[in-house]
């Protein structure tokens, strides 16, 4: 079987624009950043390599139990017991003590907006399979694997330093997708700015978050920081119907931080525009068939595909159909058989899956004779060349 590197037939160039992108040099050791509108990825430095997450890592302990809510384990009312473990811990907290029994829906603004790390693990007790933070940990590490974030490892419930616990950029901005898409009911806390539990450290109330209050769309989601990991933050803003999700780690200060995520969202909604790059229904292309009813098959998209352009520029966007074939009959309409691949200069690939347009039955006796014909007169053509 031969990977095969389709062009796209010149009709389709009707969306072939003008568009250079402009770069965006960041100081982060890694960055990604995705459009989740179009699912465009604009930025990826180092998006894969597992670092230490620091508090970032609380995303996962709130989505776990933002799961444990929607399905009636845990509820917003219950009150929680504060261990000696929970207690212990230093660094951002609500100041718990083992007197205190807390309701959930604190312990979650906890987390979000004064980034505890006593109430990640009250969280993480309740929640763990056997009552202890670490199978908590273990139990975060199988679900983030389950959800593709195959860069994770979780050794505690809130990004403590410790050896072997790390997420990579692109899995915390997959996990803010999920936050965002399948917790439409609890994201609005996110944005909340300021968080005052019983009284406790009245100046230690605000979101650490920098970009909430700035008027430029960002209502999550979470900052990170140790010495280790350096300052680094998970965002999501929305500007009109487009929403980007972006992850910035490793850099040297609150203030770089601040500045560099701001000028991130704002590079990443003024240098791009949506396009429409195919229509739902539209052929693509057409791949060979292995002993079909048919010797090709048509290849579309399930559903319309925009992606962000540069807003200016000279090039063309260029796009591929990789598949590895022939394909083997038979093939129903609708099955993914390759992948359309583009992307503006300088911006990393996009790949789209496209789908059989039409059925293709298995070949009777004449199709497996016309395959094996075909296969012998190329081994001839190549004999008669030199190449067999």
């Amino acid at each position: 079987m031969n990977r095969f590197l389709r062009p796209l037939t010149p009709i389709l160039f009707i969306w072939a624009f003008a568009m250079p992108a402009t770069a965006f040099d960041t100081q982060a050791k890694a960055a990604f950043v995705m459009d989740i509108t179009t699912g465009t990825v604009l930025m990826n430095k180092n998006a894969d390599t597992p670092l230490p997450p620091a508090s970032m890592s609380k995303l996962m302990t709130l989505y776990v139990a933002f799961e444990a809510i929607r399905d009636g384990r845990l509820s917003l009312e219950e009150e929680l017991p504060v261990s000696t473990h929970a207690m212990s811990y230093g660094g951002s907290t609500m100041f718990l003590d083992t007197t205190d029994k807390v309701r959930v829906d604190d312990l979650l603004r906890g987390i979000i907006v004064l980034s505890g790390n006593d109430a990640c693990a009250v969280i993480a007790e309740a929640l763990s399979p056997d009552g202890t933070e670490a199978g908590f940990a273990r139990f975060m590490t199988q679900r983030a694997q389950q959800m593709g974030m195959t860069n994770s490892t979780f050794m505690n419930s809130n990004g403590w330093p410790a050896p072997g616990h790390v997420m990579s950029v692109r899995d915390l901005a997959l996990l803010a997708r999920h936050l965002i898409e399948d917790f439409p009911e609890f994201y609005p806390m996110f944005a909340e700015t300021e968080f005052e539990f019983d009284g406790r450290a009245p100046k230690n109330t605000q979101n650490r978050n920098p970009l909430l209050k700035l008027g430029i769309g960002v209502d999550g989601l979470k900052t990170g920081h140790t010495v280790k990991a350096g300052y680094g933050l998970v965002g999501s803003a929305k500007q009109g119907d487009r929403r980007v999700v972006f992850v910035v780690s490793g850099l040297p200060s609150v203030k770089v931080r601040a500045e560099e995520s701001a000028s991130i969202v704002n590079w990443a909604f003024r240098q791009f525009v949506e396009k429409s790059v195919v229509k739902a229904g539209a052929q693509v292309a057409r791949a060979d068939v292995w002993m079909g009813g048919a010797t090709s098959v048509g290849l579309t998209v399930a559903e319309d595909v925009v992606t962000l352009v540069p807003v200016l520029g000279n090039s063309d966007l260029k796009a591929q159909v990789v598949y590895t074939g022939p394909l083997r009959a038979p093939i129903t309409k609708g099955d993914e058989l390759a992948d359309l691949v583009f992307a503006p200069e300088g911006l990393p690939e996009t790949r789209i899956k496209l789908v059989a347009a039409e059925d293709v039955a298995k070949g009777g006796f004449l199709a497996r004779l016309r395959t094996v014909s075909g296969v012998l007169l190329t081994r001839l053509r190549q004999s008669s060349e030199g190449g067999f």
